[in-house]
């Protein structure tokens, strides 16, 4: 039985006998920090779809100057403590503040509860961009280059399928237990992911296995995440790449907001249909990670398998153009955001493996963090400017596919840029890109 199971995963993955553990303690923690998130996500977008296009604009903001102080403090904590340290410490932060939450949520009186909605929905905003990348920043600092490309897409299945429990769970049992028991359960799942650090191997990519610096505090300035990607084609390219990806994605989520908004007018129904498209999404994710994201990134290269994205993105904003319903827009946006998880997340994560550890996590932080919301800004302005000009829903599609050339124009740079550095990685000890 246990050689039938190991063959199984030998034809999923090309992993060797050293990289199991680690491997699976990835899926593992991938799961239940993407299960957790998914729990809570769709009353998140609730609160965003209730509050109209002019609140949700000033969340967005609210959820930038988040941002930057969040920033600020994960780097002065990671430059003086080692990873098996300040991971813990920022998922059990997350936590705390979930349990508040709850407290809240469970107390006040329905007359508070709206700032309460508001300060949920900026945090939720915050949280999950930071739980992700914090995972990604430990998976591309524990496995090297090569061993990204083999084991980053398995190690995703991990997230799709806690993406598809987490959706589950809240469509089964919100309208038993309601929308702020549900906030318990993801912070039971955070609690697991902070357990799990504890079980991974050593720095294994590394030749000298007795190298003990990958213990060590990463150091650096508080500031030298944002001062190294201005220094960097690379990394700012990669502060691009994201600040593209999420202008998209805000004015595709808006969209969503509004449609659902108008057509769906019960607050249990449109959480119920969002949690929905949350599984489908997660549903696909899985097949692809499954059957195209490895052979991808085998076949093709870090590049193209960059660029597919966009790509599938520019030919949704041309459809919904030209027929703006709520059906096409929610098939859109499934396939969108699943090409997302299954293809671009790995082949992006691997881009990040050729930097040096300080550049894995403070880099890696601002860009997918606060890149991320420098992108929403300028997505919740410009289309909250399209509205206000009277353009609708097609017009706004339309503005959106120049803007989706140049992302993937810069997709196929960053994947011969990363090639390159790739192969200076291998022929020199020198660690800087």
């Amino acid at each position: 039985m246990r050689t039938f199971f190991s063959s199984l995963r030998n034809r999923a993955v090309d992993v060797r006998a050293n990289e199991v553990r680690a491997m699976w303690l990835g899926f593992l923690f991938n799961f239940v920090v993407l299960g957790g998130y998914y729990v809570i996500r769709p009353i998140r977008d609730n609160i965003g779809a209730e509050s109209g296009i002019e609140n949700l604009s000033w969340m967005i903001t609210a959820v930038l100057v988040t941002m930057l102080v969040a920033n600020a403090l994960f780097s002065a904590i990671v430059a003086r403590m080692s990873r098996r340290r300040f991971i813990p410490i920022a998922y059990r932060f997350f936590t705390a503040n979930l349990i508040i939450f709850y407290i809240l949520m469970r107390t006040l009186a329905p007359a508070q509860q709206t700032l309460v909605n508001y300060s949920f929905f900026v945090w939720v905003s915050v949280f999950n961009l930071f739980v992700v990348t914090v995972f990604w920043a430990f998976m591309t600092d524990l496995f090297n280059n090569e061993q990204g490309k083999r084991l980053f897409g398995f190690i995703s299945i991990g997230g799709a399928l806690g993406g598809m429990v987490g959706p589950v769970v809240t469509a089964l049992l919100v309208q038993r237990i309601g929308a702020a028991n549900l906030i318990l359960v993801s912070a039971a799942m955070l609690e697991i992911a902070a357990q799990s650090i504890r079980f991974f191997p050593a720095d294994f990519a590394r030749q000298d296995r007795h190298d003990v610096s990958a213990e060590k505090a990463i150091g650096g300035s508080v500031w030298s995440g944002i001062t190294h990607i201005f220094r960097s084609p690379y990394l700012f390219g990669l502060f691009v790449f994201i600040l593209l990806y999420t202008i998209t994605s805000t004015w595709a989520y808006f969209q969503q907001s509004d449609l659902t908004r108008f057509q769906i007018h019960d607050r249990v129904v449109r959480t119920a249909f969002l949690a929905r498209l949350d599984f489908f999404v997660n549903s696909l994710e899985l097949l692809g990670l499954l059957f195209l994201t490895g052979r991808l990134l085998k076949w093709f290269g870090v590049g193209i398998t960059l660029v597919l994205m966009p790509t599938l993105s520019m030919l949704g904003f041309i459809a919904i153009g030209f027929v703006p319903l709520l059906s096409l827009l929610a098939v859109f946006q499934v396939l969108r955001r699943a090409a997302t998880f299954a293809i671009t997340r790995p082949a992006r994560e691997v881009l990040f493996t050729v930097l040096r550890r300080e550049d894995k996590y403070k880099a890696k932080s601002v860009i997918d963090t606060f890149a991320y919301r420098v992108g929403d800004q300028i997505g919740a302005w410009t289309y909250r400017g399209f509205h206000s000009a009277g353009l609708g829903l097609s017009a706004i599609s339309f503005i959106a596919v120049p803007v989706i050339a140049v992302w993937c124009a810069l997709s196929l740079w960053l994947g011969r840029r990363q090639a390159a550095l790739a192969g200076d990685r291998v022929k020199t000890t020198h660690d800087e890109p």
